[in-house]
């Protein structure tokens, strides 16, 4: 009989160590085993943005967190999706909203029926076809209610939140729950015979073992790559940028209900407002911009009074190939990172943990179990990758060293298929891709400005009048639905306003 892990090691605080242990402490009682979180104050952690996806939800209403409360712990507030400036030219400006785009017609997908509409200048924009992009753009929010088949009725939405204080509630949610947090850094990684992590040494001396460790010690990647060596696939030829400087600044209007993500000559700026505090940030690629001019150009675009000291971040876009390997498993900043364009860092977290739980390992650590976390791992990063780097070769910018890079790189195979598809005939092909849906993609490949020669040949079943009959009903409801939805801190004010 094989038998049960009893102790659980997670290296590392951070959101990455907390959700972690939060999740895992949800069912530890059924489970029996016992996690322990080791972290040091002295070390800070990494956080080069906070905004989430959709998902974020989903994992908070597993650890039963009540989303006002979420809300106001960490200072959170909406988000409806991102809005892209300057990206497939300059001058230009798109947005990718989250939830549904349109509405059904007939047999294709909505957005065939508006690229023939488009073509002979009928259609409206097509961001007033979709809910979120347009209440946001008016800055306003509201939850779903039950509508019946009302837009209303499904609002999709992320956050943008304190990620410090996310990661200190879920501390004390998870040693409320039983997890035990232990002070100290690491001095010295003890292995067996067969290479498994066995215990770590702490500087004060102590000595601390498990069955199972969890490597969440971000860019550091203290147990997966300084002890395992696990192997490091760089991106950094699709994903130029490498390099990010940070800082805090007062609010000077409400908050608007979504990201912005300004492209800037060798990279691009990100605008995340809170409810206390707006996150600035300026990713760029080193090789076409020097440390002092990407921070003149992030200051040059802030509104308000600076909070902080600009923080400058070193990182590489890319993942590890074993992410789990023998008994330790790298979650967050140490298993991969591929930068903060689309928000994905807090639901690749989730995404982990979902994993985890789905392949949770006894003491004999099956190879196979282990081979298919890790083949599942690098499906989705490459399918996060294959989408940013879309943001980046789909373009007509030429006014700099870095986009004439960008504009004529060499892409992977996936996502060549995808752009020449989408050119001939606006189809936009997914297999097993969770994380982008075809709203997704074409918001994206049409907002950088690819022009498909055609469309799919189903939306001639109907005529014309048909079409634009309906599509007309389309925008008079999403605008109706946007004129009833309150402003964005109004809703806060009313809900989840922090103290």
């Amino acid at each position: 009989m094989v038998e049960s892990i009893k102790k659980i090691i997670i290296l590392g605080g951070g959101s990455a160590g907390w959700m972690t242990a939060a999740a895992l402490a949800k069912i530890s009682k059924q489970s029996g085993y016992t996690i322990q979180v080791i972290e040091s104050e002295d070390i800070g952690t990494i956080g080069v943005g906070e905004s989430s996806l959709t998902a974020l939800r989903d994992f908070n209403r597993l650890l039963g967190i009540d989303e006002n409360e979420f809300i106001k712990q960490t200072n959170a507030t909406f988000k409806m999706g991102i809005k892209f400036v300057d990206w497939g030219k300059l001058g230009s400006q798109y947005h990718h909203a989250f939830g549904q785009s349109g509405s059904k017609i007939g047999a294709a997908h909505f957005h065939h029926y508006w690229l023939k509409m488009q073509a002979q200048g009928k259609a409206s924009p097509y961001e007033n076809y979709t809910l979120n992009a347009l209440a946001s753009e008016e800055k306003r929010f509201m939850r779903s209610v039950d509508a019946g088949n009302s837009p209303l009725s499904d609002i999709d939405y992320g956050f943008h939140l304190d990620s410090h204080a996310y990661a200190q509630y879920l501390s004390k949610l998870a040693q409320g729950w039983g997890v035990q947090r232990t002070e100290g850094k690491v001095v010295k990684v003890l292995q067996d015979e067969h290479d498994f992590i066995s215990a770590l040494t702490l500087a004060d001396g102590s000595q601390h073992s498990a069955d199972f460790f969890i490597d969440c010690t971000g860019f550091n990647a203290l147990l997966i790559d300084k002890t395992l060596h696990s192997e490091f696939d760089d991106w950094g030829h699709w994903l130029p940028c490498d390099r990010a400087i940070t800082v805090a600044s007062k609010p000077t209007e409400t908050p608007w209900s979504y990201t912005q993500a300004t492209a800037q000559k060798a990279g691009w700026q990100w605008r995340i407002p809170l409810q206390h505090r707006v996150g600035n940030g300026h990713v760029y690629a080193s090789k076409f911009m020097s440390d002092d001019e990407a921070r003149s150009i992030l200051l040059s675009n802030i509104d308000g009074e600076l909070l902080s000291e600009p923080k400058l971040i070193h990182y590489k876009s890319g993942y590890r190939k074993k992410s789990w390997q023998k008994n330790c498993l790298a979650i967050g900043l140490s298993a991969g990172f591929v930068e903060p364009l689309e928000s994905t860092g807090l639901h690749m977290i989730h995404a982990a943990i979902e994993r985890l739980i789905a392949h949770f390992p006894n003491k004999h650590f099956a190879v196979e179990d282990i081979d298919h976390y890790n083949h599942q791992t690098q499906y989705q990063m490459e399918c996060i990758r294959d989408f940013l780097i879309v943001h980046y070769c789909a373009t007509s910018r030429d006014d700099s060293d870095f986009w004439n890079y960008c504009r004529t790189m060499t892409v992977p195979a996936e996502v060549s298929k995808k752009i020449e598809l989408f050119k001939q005939n606006g189809r936009i092909v997914r297999f097993d891709d969770k994380m982008y849906g075809v709203s997704s993609w074409f918001q994206v490949l049409n907002g950088q400005g690819l022009q498909p020669n055609s469309y799919d040949p189903l939306v001639n079943l109907q005529t014309d009048a048909e079409i634009m009959a309906k599509m007309d009903n389309i925008v008079e409801v999403i605008r109706d639905c946007a004129d009833y939805m309150p402003e964005h801190q109004t809703f806060i004010n009313r809900y989840c306003k922090a103290n």
